[in-house]
């Protein structure tokens, strides 16, 4: 099949992640020097940047300059929450045509590939040329398809640490302590602070996601349990917990263009359910409260080596599928065939449709109860965040 030649045009899009210039750097390498590319740009704030035409020239780039931006966390074209109208989207593809541009990768989660899914039906109608590919990042991890996500693991490692710090913190002084994590449908980011736990009383001693109802005097009990066998009880919970009605326990009115409620960068939840339990539990009791927030995204120093190695491997078979011309678009995935020390994966394609919009939640299978996740789920899990911090613990031998 021959390839149309022109240029090549990446995005990024979304909230950043520390490892999502790794895959933005791979698409410039699998793409540069390649005979149907051109040029290789970057649209500033994704597809704004695009109608606006603001867009740099990658390939003028150094090479060392290119590898410090890859170790660089956040969005180096900068980012951009936007859902284009259908006739944006017409304005969009204008753009490609003005530009010859015929390669285009976008950088993002499930809304991101659906403006990808959007604008490759706008193309082909208008019979253009286009070669469109989504190319996973999400910490949420709730992507359709693939595995993990590319950035999950780096934010899996940093709750993991901050949980083996807190939990630290929280045993010196006992107390009850909350910790809020990011997750507004899906708890895969909460559930990795269970890798935290080194030692039998360690915390979080309670874990609550969304794909679970979340009963407030059930709550209340089990933090009263933990807290009578232990002295302190360490929680982890996700931004999204919900009630039984599905209704959020906090939210705010703020949307993004994407219908999505604002949920982090708030300590509104934190506070509502510590002031649950002093309430419920006793209000000379010690209790504090922690949003983790946007500092989970791209957190720098804590990156997951593997996590670093294949989002910039996503990037590299993004630009290898587009240009062996054996799919004109589509969403690249990883698929996982091993475990443990066997880990390894490989690199797909699947189409546009199955990656935009939807989410995934966490499996059934990795939830124990409703209070825990299962030994499956960390299983799943260590080999994508690789080495954690140890911690040591007095003997404690009695003076005589």
């Amino acid at each position: 099949m021959k390839l149309p030649r022109g240029n090549v045009l990446i995005g990024q899009s979304g909230g950043p992640t520390a490892v999502i210039n790794q895959s933005l750097v791979g698409i410039i390498e699998g793409c540069l020097g390649q005979a149907p590319v051109e040029n290789v740009w970057g649209a500033v704030h994704g597809i704004r940047g695009v109608l606006e035409d603001d867009l740099i020239d990658l390939g003028r780039e150094s090479r060392e300059t290119l590898e410090e931006v890859a170790w660089t966390p956040a969005a180096a074209l900068r980012s951009v929450r936007k859902k284009p109208t259908r006739e944006e989207c017409e304005r969009l593809v204008e753009c490609f045509q003005r530009r010859n541009v015929r390669y285009f990768f976008y950088i993002g989660g499930n809304d991101s590939a659906e403006t990808a899914f959007v604008l490759n039906e706008v193309a082909v109608a208008r019979g253009y040329d286009l070669r469109l590919f989504h190319v996973p990042k999400t910490i949420d991890n709730d992507l359709r398809v693939t595995d993990h996500c590319p950035g999950y693991a780096s934010a899996a490692k940093f709750v993991a640490q901050a949980f083996m710090g807190d939990n630290e913190d929280n045993r010196s002084l006992p107390g009850i302590k909350v910790d809020v994590v990011m997750g507004r449908h899906a708890g895969w980011l909460t559930a990795a602070s269970a890798l935290a736990r080194l030692h039998p009383d360690d915390g979080p001693h309670l874990i609550y996601v969304p794909e679970r109802t979340f009963d407030v005097p059930a709550f209340l009990r089990d933090v009263e349990a933990v807290y009578k066998r232990l002295g302190r009880c360490l929680v982890a919970v996700s931004e999204g917990i919900h009630g039984p009605g599905g209704e959020l326990l906090v939210s705010g009115d703020e949307k993004d263009s994407h219908g999505n409620v604002q949920l982090s960068g708030s300590g509104a939840l934190g506070d509502f359910l510590a002031a649950a339990i002093k309430r419920g539990l006793g209000e000379k009791l010690r209790v504090r409260a922690d949003t983790f927030g946007y500092l989970q995204r791209s957190f720098a120093g804590v990156v997951s080596d593997v996590d670093a190695h294949e989002a910039r491997e996503v990037g590299r078979a993004a630009a290898r599928t587009a240009l062996s011309g054996e799919h004109p678009h589509g969403s690249i995935y990883i698929d996982r065939d091993g475990s443990g020390p066997h880990y390894r994966v490989h690199y797909g394609v699947t189409h546009l449709a199955n990656v935009a919009k939807h989410t995934r939640d966490l499996d059934e299978a990795y939830l124990d109860g409703n209070t825990d996740v299962s030994a499956a789920f960390i299983d799943y899990l260590r080999p994508l965040v690789g080495a954690l911090p140890r911690s040591g613990r007095l003997k404690g031998f009695k003076v005589h």
